[in-house]
């Protein structure tokens, strides 16, 4: 089976030899316009390379479909090792037995078993009849049935389960220990890794970690890790749970309660210090309770030092498939799209593999709406106030692409977000847009740079990275003719136009335009420009236009005729300039040429 060698949390966290890790956890939301945010947030947060992601399980069983859902596409679209929780609350048996069948046929190998909290409304938790009774059960079962296909993490609870304490200011000692060996009764039961409840007092947790050594609980113990965002969420939160705060956090929180500002940064840095005595304490990781958001996360895992080594750990440019059947090169094109990418090759039996061969004519799935709307579904009233503005002619549309990449707006219908490769020549390959030449896809030329620089860096340490300038746009045809007329000899161009009309300067189908060179191994060249690839690229790239930005227009209205207009005249092209060696700086100057030679204009017809 495809899933056979993949390696689970437990193998990867031993690989690891001691080195900490950071995992992000999430919640499904609850409405559309929310999953479409999270999707995004997953995409830019999985750059982060943690060590896996994991999705919760609502109170009873609330949000089943949506766990499943969004588990099989963070593991299958984003290629992110993905957790699944899954708890006994409201779930019979057979209802377990078919979401592990849909976790295994999507290649999720790691199951969280929670018993759960009571359904909205219901005080106390009840045994669902044909389910489990707890954890244990839950446990046992997976186990029984499915033997080691899963790797099995459990809930820890350092100051015990809040059951045991409802009413009751703490926990007594008689139940503490109760609930210690209700633990090590979950890990008997075949659990492979605990992951704990949040908590904000240090002596607490270490005195609980040692308590669980000292029973035989020997599994890997991951802190789960709450940021403080607000004031009246951390005390919500930390009253609901029960979770003991320290003196000195609940003073310092009540000094600056009225500055929303402050308590982040108070958070930040109070969440810094616990986190950095907890890896000094030897813990194997950190498990961030994300509550859906990224930048007290992404502040904490800075303070700590831990984001500079990700580049180390990306494996490829790319984010490579978790399967079993190896992929080490893709087409450039659906770098911004790459979950379209994942859903029309998914079907293919063995996937490209070091080199992308001249002869293959790659089967691609069919283009259809879920790839153009649902698979990116951004609710329309996003789209419309970042790019849905009446349009007053091409010189409208060539400022709104300008826009993006200066982050004036915050999505075009090709790119949610402005690559952090590319921030070094925005301002320039604004100019570029604001003259025409409207740019969906860019790289800058690398020659050399270390494997393991933070922005460039892919391959692991040692190696060395290259890339040729590359840039991919949408222009008129006189734009094209412009850019032909100044192109020097070491750059090439494909273009093609929405009826299929094709032409190039290429003499080869394949070009590299990423590769690196590493110890002990051969040259890898992990991206490359294909022409088969790019006629069918070109089907996506053009039908966007329509999907996602005339239908924000009446039909017959003057801008819907001008978007219906850009689609059928202009030409979708690609530059590769072969000249890594002199940096980005001579492909944007013929950029400059040809917008003199052609000076700006606002007519579609003309360019």
């Amino acid at each position: 089976p495809r899933q056979a060698n993949m390696p689970k949390i437990g193998d990867r966290i031993k690989e690891l030899n001691g080195k900490p890790f950071y995992s992000f956890e999430y919640f499904p939301p609850k409405t559309p316009a929310g999953v479409a945010n999270l999707y995004e947030r997953v995409e830019r947060m999985g750059k982060l390379e943690p060590l896996f992601v994991d999705i919760t399980w609502g109170a009873g069983g609330s949000t089943t479909d949506l766990t499943l859902e969004l588990s099989s596409n963070f593991q299958q679209q984003f290629c992110l090792e993905t957790q699944m929780h899954l708890t006994c609350t409201n779930i019979e048996k057979d209802s377990v037995t078919a979401a592990l069948k849909t976790a295994k046929e999507n290649g999720i190998r790691n199951i969280l078993c929670l018993r759960g909290d009571p359904p909205h409304g219901q005080e106390k938790w009840e045994v669902t009849e044909g389910g489990f009774a707890n954890a244990v059960d839950l446990v046992k079962y997976i186990r029984q049935t499915h033997g080691d296909t899963f790797g099995i993490a459990v809930a820890g609870y350092p100051e015990g389960h809040i059951d045991h304490f409802k009413d009751l200011p703490e926990i007594t000692p008689e139940a503490y220990k109760k609930d210690l060996q209700y633990l090590k009764d979950k890990v008997d039961a075949g659990a492979d890794c605990i992951i704990t409840q949040l908590f904000y007092d240090m002596d607490i947790y270490e005195q609980w970690v040692k308590d669980c050594r000292e029973i035989g609980i020997n599994v890997p113990i991951i802190p789960g890790i709450m940021p403080i965002n607000t004031y009246a969420g951390f005390f919500r939160m930390t009253g609901f749970c029960k979770t003991k705060v320290p003196q000195h956090i609940k003073d310092s929180l009540e000094a600056i309660k009225d500055n929303d500002e402050a308590v982040k940064k108070y958070g930040v840095e109070v969440v810094s210090e616990m986190c950095k005595r907890l890896i000094a304490g030897g813990a194997p990781g950190l498990h961030m309770y994300t509550l859906n958001l990224e930048k007290s996360v992404l502040e904490i895992l800075t303070n700590l030092g831990m984001l500079k080594d990700s580049s180390e750990r990306r494996q490829l440019p790319w984010r490579p498939r978790i399967s079993s059947k190896p992929e080490d090169v893709r087409p450039i094109f659906w770098a911004n799209r790459p979950r379209s990418y994942m859903s029309r090759t998914a079907a293919w039996d063995d996937f490209p593999n070091g080199r992308w061969g001249d002869s293959r004519s790659p089967a691609y799935g069919e283009l259809s709406d879920y790839h153009l709307t649902e698979l990116h579904s951004v609710d329309e009233a996003d789209r419309k106030s970042a790019y849905g503005i009446e349009l007053a002619g091409a010189a409208t549309i060539n400022e709104l692409f300008a826009k993006f990449i200066n982050g004036e707006i915050k999505r075009l219908p090709w790119c949610a977000h402005l690559e952090e490769e590319t921030q070094v020549i925005k301002t320039p390959l604004a100019a570029v847009c604001g003259n025409g030449f409207l740019t969906i896809n860019s790289q800058p030329a690398i020659n050399g740079v270390s494997s393991d620089h933070a922005i460039y860096g892919w391959g692991g340490p040692g190696g060395l990275v290259y890339q040729k300038g590359y840039a991919e746009f949408f222009c008129s045809p006189a734009h094209l003719a412009a850019l032909k007329s100044v192109l020097p000899a070491h750059m090439q161009y494909s273009a093609v136009n929405s009826k299929g009309q094709f032409e190039t300067s290429a003499k080869s189908k394949v070009v590299a335009v990423t590769w690196g060179v590493f110890p002990d191994q051969e040259i890898k060249q992990p991206t490359v420009v294909d022409q088969d690839s790019f006629m069918v690229w070109k089907d996506e790239a053009f039908a966007l236009w329509l999907k996602q930005w005339k239908s924000l227009y009446e039909e017959g209205s003057a801008s819907a005729k001008l978007i219906q207009e850009v689609h059928d005249t202009y030409h979708l092209v690609t530059v590769v300039d072969n000249n890594f060696v002199t940096g980005e700086g001579e492909l944007l100057r013929v950029f400059d040429l040809a917008s003199a030679k052609i000076g700006k204009t606002g007519s579609v017809a003309s360019g």
